[in-house]
C-alpha cells in the first residue's frame, strides 16, 4: 500500500489566516452598527461621526503596503499578533472614551493600524508565499472571510447594541481578537521552509529554512517598490479601479447602509440582518471569483463585477423606498459582487509585477482602495447632512463603478517589473 499522503501545512496556515481575517472583519464591521447610537449619545452629526470612521478606513489602507514589507521583515506570525493586539487595545480602551479626540486616537489610528495589518494584503501575502497551485481559490476563500465575519458578528453586534448600548460592540470585538492570538502563536508559520516543505503545488526537495527574516527597512522597501510601480500604466489602472471598489463597498455600503435603511423606516437589527445576508452571498461570490480567476481572463471578470455593482447601486435608492422584495434583489446582486474584485486584482498584480513584489504592490493598490473608502465614508455623511438623503451618494458611486468597468479592460498581462536577480 502507498503511504498516506500528509496534509500540506499550507492548508493549516490558510485556516489560521482565515480565522484571523474573520476577527478583523468583525472589527471593521463595528462602526456600521454603532454610528447611530454613538452619534445620539454624544449629539454629534453624521458628518462628525463619519470623520472618525474615515480616518480609520484611510489608515486601514495606508498601512497595507508597509504591512506587506513588515511580513517580509518580521514574519507573518509576529505581524498578525501585533495586529490583533492593536485591535483589542483600541476597541477595549474606547469603552472608556468620552471626547472626540479619544475616538480619533483609538478608533481612527489604533484600530485603523491594526485593521491594516490584518487585511486583504495579509491574505495575498499568504497565498503568494504558501501556494503555487490553487492560489486564486485560496485568495477567494481568504477574501471571503470578510463576508463570513459579517455573518458571524453583525447580527450579534446589532442585537448587543440595541440591548446594551454602543459599548457592547467594541467589547465583543476586543474579546474576539484576544481569543485568536493563541491560535496564531501555536499554529502560524512564516514560510514553507519553516516546516521543511515547498509551496503547495511545487515538487522537489525543500530549501533550507531561512536563518533570519528579510533584511532592510520595511518602510524603505515599500516606498522603493512604489517608485517602480508608479512608472507602469497598469498600476494606475489597478489602483484607480480599486479606489472605486473601496468607495462603493466598505466606505459606502459597509458604513452607511444601516443608517440609510433607518432613514427609510427599517429597524437597525433588520438592516444588520440584510448586511449579514449580503455577506452570505458574498461568501459564495468571492470564492467562485477565486476559482474563476484561475481559469479565465481577469480583465473581463472585473469588467462584469464593476458593471453589475454599478447597476445595483443605481437601483438601491428605489429599493430602499419600495417593497421588501427590492432590497432582497439588491442584497443578492450586490452581495455576490461585493469583494469578488479582489482575486482577479491580486492575480493581475502578480502577472504584471512578478511574484517577488506582488504583495507590496498589491498593498499600494489596497491603499488606493481605502483612500476611496475614506472619501466615500465622509462624503456620504456630508451629503446626508446637506441633502437629508443618501440617494446622491448611492447614485454617484454607481456611476463611478460603470466608469471603472471600462477602465480595467486595457490592463495587460505582460510583466513590467523584472524579477530580482539572485546575488
Amino acid at each position: 500500500m502507498p503511504p498516506a499522503r500528509k496534509l500540506h501545512y499550507a492548508w493549516i496556515v490558510a485556516g489560521v489566516t482565515f480565522v484571523t481575517l474573520l476577527a478583523a472583519a468583525g472589527a471593521r464591521a463595528t462602526p456600521g452598527v454603532t454610528i447611530l447610537p454613538f452619534g445620539n449619545e454624544f449629539q454629534w452629526s453624521r458628518a462628525k461621526v463619519s470623520s472618525i470612521i474615515s480616518i480609520n478606513i484611510f489608515l486601514y489602507g495606508l498601512i497595507g503596503p508597509f504591512a506587506a514589507a513588515l511580513y517580509q521583515r518580521f514574519g507573518l506570525r509576529r505581524s498578525m499578533l501585533a495586529a490583533m493586539g492593536l485591535l483589542s487595545a483600541g476597541y477595549g480602551l474606547s469603552m472608556l472614551a468620552t471626547a472626540y479626540w479619544h475616538f480619533v486616537l483609538l478608533w481612527g489610528f489604533v484600530v485603523g493600524a491594526g485593521s491594516g495589518m490584518a487585511a486583504t494584503v495579509l491574505g495575498a501575502a499568504v497565498a503568494n508565499r504558501w501556494f503555487t497551485e490553487r492560489r486564486g481559490l485560496v485568495m477567494g476563500v481568504l477574501t471571503a472571510s470578510t463576508a463570513t465575519g459579517q455573518l458571524v458578528f453583525l447580527p450579534s453586534l446589532a442585537s448587543a447594541v440595541t440591548a446594551g448600548g454602543w459599548r457592547a460592540a467594541p467589547m465583543i470585538v476586543a474579546l474576539a481578537t484576544v481569543a485568536v492570538m493563541p491560535l496564531i502563536w501555536f499554529f502560524m508559520r512564516d514560510d514553507p521552509r519553516d516546516v521543511g516543505q515547498r509551496p503547495y503545488g511545487e515538487t522537489g526537495a525543500p530549501a533550507p529554512a531561512p536563518a533570519t527574516a528579510s533584511p532592510g527597512n520595511p518602510a524603505a522597501r515599500a516606498l522603493a517598490v512604489l517608485v517602480e510601480a508608479v512608472r507602469v500604466r497598469d498600476f494606475w489602472l489597478l489602483a484607480g479601479s480599486f479606489f472605486v471598489c473601496g468607495a462603493s463597498t466598505n466606505g459606502l455600503i459597509g458604513t452607511h447602509l444601516i443608517p440609510a435603511a433607518f432613514d427609510c423606516g427599517i429597524p437597525e437589527v433588520r438592516a444588520a440582518g440584510l448586511l449579514a445576508a449580503m455577506g452570505l452571498f458574498d461568501l459564495v461570490g468571492t470564492t467562485a471569483s477565486g476559482w474563476l480567476s484561475d481559469r479565465y481572463n481577469c480583465r473581463y471578470l472585473l469588467f462584469g463585477y464593476y458593471g453589475l455593482r454599478g447597476l445595483s447601486l443605481l437601483f438601491l435608492p428605489q429599493a430602499l423606498l419600495g417593497p421588501a422584495a427590492g432590497l432582497g434583489v439588491f442584497a443578492v446582486i450586490y452581495g455576490l459582487d461585493w469583494i469578488a474584485t479582489v482575486p482577479p486584482t491580486v492575480r493581475l498584480t502578480g502577472e504584471v509585477f512578478g511574484r517577488e513584489k506582488a504583495s507590496i504592490v498589491f498593498g499600494w493598490v489596497v491603499a488606493s482602495h481605502q483612500v476611496g473608502a475614506a472619501f466615500a465614508t465622509y462624503a456620504a455623511g456630508a451629503l446626508r447632512t446637506y441633502y437629508g438623503s443618501y440617494a446622491p451618494a448611492f447614485l454617484g458611486a454607481g456611476a463611478l463603478c460603470l466608469i471603472a468597468a471600462v477602465g480595467v479592460l486595457p490592463i495587460t498581462k505582460t510583466r513590467r517589473i523584472p524579477h530580482a536577480q539572485p546575488a
